[in-house]
């Protein structure tokens, strides 16, 4: 059976952004995920408004497909709350948008239309983003991690997973505005064609991909692509 790469995401502290914001970062999802489909045959559905899954048909294509997710939630600047502790909440947003795993397997299952998605990919994923954060009550939710991949090939995991670590470092200190600029560039855009899609200067969208890193997060991409292949 071929295996596949499947996503699974959970976006952070989702519940505390105020009711507007929820359904637009819903809708701006759903748009996304129509995007991925066209590009790279990626299919993606969202389950209850902000648990993510996606199946990439070519795993190589993963960490690109999800690079792509973590830097579009990022990218969205959530209104303040009401409250304090909501506020606390959207900081995480701010900071970490989405928890992401990447696992390579099978899957037994898996129909489009039907929205069907089942087999030990899905499961792998799954377990990683419930094993990865640690809550004490409402008041305290602890993230340590918001990158993960996961196979059955031991080695491949311990190759993969430092760097995961480091390119959730590079996310974690990353701003609404470096993470838009990082998501035009994994569609391909080029800086000129960014500064005219976000009416800023080539000078700034350069200024912004040199801050968030983006020579290391290119080869680190096309190594991810090159490795799994």
């Amino acid at each position: 059976m071929k295996k596949v790469a499947v996503i699974s995401g959970d976006i952070v502290s989702s519940t505390s952004l105020v009711v507007e914001d929820r359904t637009m970062l819903e809708e701006k999802l759903k748009d996304l995920l129509k995007i991925l489909d066209e590009k790279w045959g990626v299919y993606g559905r969202l389950v209850k408004g902000d648990y993510l899954e996606c199946v990439c048909p070519v795993p190589g294509d993963a960490l690109r497909v999800a690079m792509l997710v973590k830097s579009f939630v990022k990218s969205f600047d959530p209104q303040q709350a009401d409250n304090r502790e909501d506020n606390n909440r959207i900081n995480l947003f701010k900071t970490h948008g989405i928890r992401l795993a990447i696992a390579i397997g099978e899957l037994s299952r898996f129909d489009r239309e039907k929205g069907i998605i089942d087999g030990e990919a899905v499961y792998l994923a799954g377990r990683l983003i419930n094993q990865s954060t640690s809550s004490h009550g409402k008041e305290r939710v602890v993230i340590k991690h918001t990158l993960f991949f996961i196979s059955h090939d031991e080695k491949l995991d311990e190759q993969m997973n430092p760097v995961m670590g480091l390119l959730d470092v590079l996310m974690g200190k990353a701003t609404a505005r470096q993470s838009e600029v990082l998501y035009w560039k994994l569609l391909g855009h080029t800086e000129s064609e960014i500064a005219q899609q976000l009416q800023i200067s080539q000078s700034v969208v350069n200024q912004h991909s040199t801050s968030v890193g983006w020579n290391s997060i290119e080869r680190t991409v096309l190594y991810f692509n090159k490795i799994i292949k």
